[in-house]
């Protein structure tokens, strides 16, 4: 399905893959196409919903300026998926209660991080370098980012929300590992601290913004440079949390499945992050705010909710969405309005066939809070070819 809707009625057009788009997303993405340093237009995914400042499924190019409220607080969450040489003859429902009994073990989800004789020091030592020499130039960082050595603990863990680790089935029968996480608290940090710097800013040279979540850093400015850094600094940690944790899961899975190896390449692509790109005719900065790049070839991961498909896709690289796609299927209602329309019999049902939590502290996770991904994945055929259909069988929550 191509482009659904254009908005016009502001700076630049914003394009939209979809009809499902509430009027306060609309507001936002209006107000971020309003800008002056918007580059051809704004692209919304078809699992926009409401987000800090911008949109959620939105997808951002700029000129020589940064919003650091539109890449995110959680910089370079995304997905990671990898396919195993085992079938669904190899696991049964015995077998399954135990992985995810020993992922919910070895790793830490929530607020929780790795004691010491678990914390991955070695693998977290080549960030540390960079990171002091940040703190050193900005040591008001600790008191957004907390104890400094949080960050060594926490490589390797899932965090909260909708992040979790699941075990899939493919329309062949084959077994994937899946999962879904970020930088963690030190991302968090790191991106709270320059949000504030950046409103900071705006009221020193007096800009007025639609919303002051839209704070920005222009290219040559005191704080830009070091924003930059970061992000690229978090990214990096966010893609080898999902690899650490990867490493975690195969040795748990080990213990109680039958020998295994890895099918063909992990699949590991971020969905809130800042790259410099090349699109009509100028190199721009692209912020993908829970949105993934979908360049012609480029594989990628588009998971439904606890009780839903997901899906492995191939790019077809699309101008009009900056060769993006959605990251997922995007939320239908807020967490507390899932909590106070659903009940713990809701969620039983809605994950009939998996082993997870069923209980109410994880019904703000529950399927019905979410958008038909069927519905997402039809409005993008245009921007994406799907490899692999899967379906869990296991899912641990954050």
């Amino acid at each position: 399905m191509p482009v659904k809707q254009v908005l016009t009625e502001q700076h630049m057009p914003v394009k939209i893959w979809t009809d499902d788009v509430d009027d306060r997303s609309r507001q936002q993405l209006s107000n971020i196409a309003s800008l002056p340093f918007i580059h051809h237009h704004v692209a919304a995914m078809p699992d926009v919903h409401l987000g800090i400042g911008a949109t959620i499924g939105s997808v951002i190019a700029t000129h020589k300026a940064i919003i650091p409220a539109a890449v995110g607080v959680d910089i370079g969450c995304g997905m990671l998926a990898c396919q195993l040489s085992l079938t669904a003859n190899d696991i049964n429902e015995k077998s399954l209660k135990k992985v995810f009994d020993q992922i919910s073990r070895d790793v830490p989800v929530g607020r929780g991080q790795h004691p010491d004789n678990r914390a991955l020091v070695n693998v977290a030592k080549p960030f540390e370098s960079r990171l002091t020499t940040m703190i050193q130039k900005h040591p008001e960082l600790l008191k957004s980012c907390g104890k400094f050595s949080n960050w060594v603990y926490q490589l390797g863990t899932l965090g909260w929300g909708n992040h979790f680790i699941e075990v899939c089935l493919d329309e062949n029968n084959q077994v994937w590992v899946m999962l879904h996480s970020g930088s963690r608290g030190i991302g968090n940090g790191m991106a709270d601290y320059f949000i504030k710097l950046a409103r900071k800013d705006m009221e020193l040279w007096m800009i007025n913004l639609p919303d002051r979540d839209l704070a920005y850093f222009p290219e040559g400015t005191e704080h830009f440079d070091d924003y930059v850094e970061a992000v690229h600094w978090a990214q990096e940690y966010a893609f080898q949390n999902r690899h650490s944790m990867l490493d975690l899961i195969l040795i748990g899975l080990r213990r109680h499945l039958p020998a295994f190896e890895v099918v063909n390449q992990v699949v590991n692509c971020h969905h809130n992050y800042v790259a410099i790109e090349h699109h009509y005719g100028e190199n721009v900065y692209v912020t993908r705010k829970g949105a993934i790049r979908a360049r012609a070839a480029d594989l990628g991961i588009i998971p439904g909710s606890m009780g839903a498909r997901s899906f492995i896709v191939r790019g077809k690289g699309e101008p009009e969405s900056f060769t993006s796609c959605s990251h997922g299927a995007g939320r239908r209602m807020s967490r507390t309005a899932a909590e106070k329309q659903f009940t713990e019999a809701d969620m039983v049902k809605q994950t009939q066939g998996v082993i997870c939590r069923k209980d109410k502290g994880v019904i703000d996770e529950i399927p019905g809070a979410y958008k038909d991904i069927d519905q997402v994945m039809a409005n993008q055929v245009d921007l994406v070819d799907v490899m692999h259909t899967l379906k869990q069988v296991v899912c641990v929550k954050g």
